[in-house]
């Protein structure tokens, strides 16, 4: 099992040449303290760097996979269903680092089920039906019965109702 830097650097490892003059020596300390600034920016509290990641909390391990793709600095961030196998104590803290990504600029496409989690963190919410984008709805404009609508096709069936009921 890989420890929180191993983790974060993945085949990406700080190196140091050794006497100057040989490279390719991983060097463990650097990598130790970049991992450390990354969860410190992240503003995410790990029982230690040093420890196996496995032994984590599966919000702990998402910090992880965060923190991992900080490291290539991106403008955009994908998460799917980040919060899925959480325990309801650790969505929140999930739920915390996309709006601290947020507030640094970096656009995250959040892929959840969980409409309470979407409507908390979001701008702006997009409905796949069919493999289409069904509804593109501006989160603070919308709600839950509206995007649950949307979802299950229900907006349709008013929308033919209302039209209905004019004719």
């Amino acid at each position: 099992q890989q420890d929180v830097a191993s983790n974060i650097f993945l085949g990406r490892e700080p190196t140091k040449r050794l006497l100057g003059l040989f490279p390719g020596f991983v060097d463990k300390a650097e990598m130790d303290r970049q991992a450390a600034r990354m969860i410190e920016r992240l503003g995410a509290h790990l029982p230690s760097i040093s420890r196996s990641v496995g032994s984590f909390s599966g919000g702990q391990q998402q910090t992880v996979a965060i923190a991992r793709a900080l490291t290539f600095n991106p403008k955009l961030v994908i998460m799917d269903e980040p919060t899925a196998a959480l325990a309801v104590r650790e969505v929140q803290s999930v739920l915390d680092l996309i709006r601290r990504l947020k507030s640094e600029g970096i656009a995250v496409i959040l892929i959840s089920h969980r409409l309470n989690d979407v409507l908390s963190v979001t701008d702006r919410i997009v409905v796949l039906r069919h493999g289409r984008a069904d509804a593109d709805l501006v989160t603070a404009r919308t709600n839950m019965n509206e995007v649950v609508s949307r979802i299950v096709g229900g907006g349709d069936i008013a929308a033919a109702a209302a039209h209905e009921q004019r004719g």
